[in-house]
């Protein structure tokens, strides 16, 4: 898993001047003023390998006992980079920012979800200059999930991100098996406010089942 499950949350951008896309991006959002120790945050993927847990990440449309669908708005499609790892489906927005990302890893190992995705917004809020907008602990479509949005500093830029992670079984389930499936929507802050309507639609058409 490694470098790999972070690479999204890399990406996705937080930071200082940000207008408040709450709104927009979620539907229950907690901001938060509290100062971050990132001393003591693991990286979800080092968390998750401590645990035991051993991961593969896997091609979406290549899955048998799971399906994820990632909605396309007209105008989006899909953009390469030799930086992804295999199995990274990432779409754009005029070959550039607004971009989503979607990856999914096969999980080998029992552990609790519930407690493991207490850790899974380290890596954002480990990122530059990070701004947390919202997020959420709630199951997503049924699912043990987590979710949190917010803004940060990325090559000079002001970025926006939402990411969210689900940890579920396939159908039917396979002894010691679950998927963690992430999704990670990047926008410019300064435009995310009128590009809002596409990333809310992929936002709420994204699924698990």
């Amino acid at each position: 898993m490694g470098a790999a499950a972070a690479i999204a949350l890399t990406l996705a951008g937080c930071g200082a001047k940000t207008p408040d896309y709450k709104s927009i991006w979620s539907t229950t959002p907690t901001t938060t003023t509290t100062p971050v120790d990132k001393a003591s945050l693991v990286p979800f993927p080092d968390y998750l390998n401590k645990l035991g847990v051993q991961s593969k990440q896997v091609v979406p449309d290549q899955l048998d006992d799971l399906k994820v669908n990632l909605p396309r708005p007209p105008g989006w499609t899909a953009y390469k980079n030799l930086n992804y790892s295999p199995g990274t489906v990432v779409i754009a927005k005029n070959d550039t920012y607004p971009l989503a990302m979607l990856m999914v890893f096969q999980l080998s190992g029992d552990f609790d979800v519930k407690d493991a995705l207490k850790h899974s917004d380290a890596d954002a809020l480990l990122s530059e200059n990070f701004k947390k907008l919202g997020s959420s602990s709630d199951d997503y479509q049924g699912h043990p999930s987590s979710m949190i949005q917010g803004s940060y500093d990325l090559n000079n830029q002001r970025m926006q991100s939402y990411n969210r992670i689900v940890i579920t079984k396939g159908n039917p389930p396979k002894p010691g098996i679950s998927y963690l499936i992430q999704l990670t929507v990047t926008a410019y802050a300064e435009k995310a406010k009128e590009q809002a309507g596409d990333i809310e639609a992929i936002i709420k058409g994204f699924s698990v089942s």
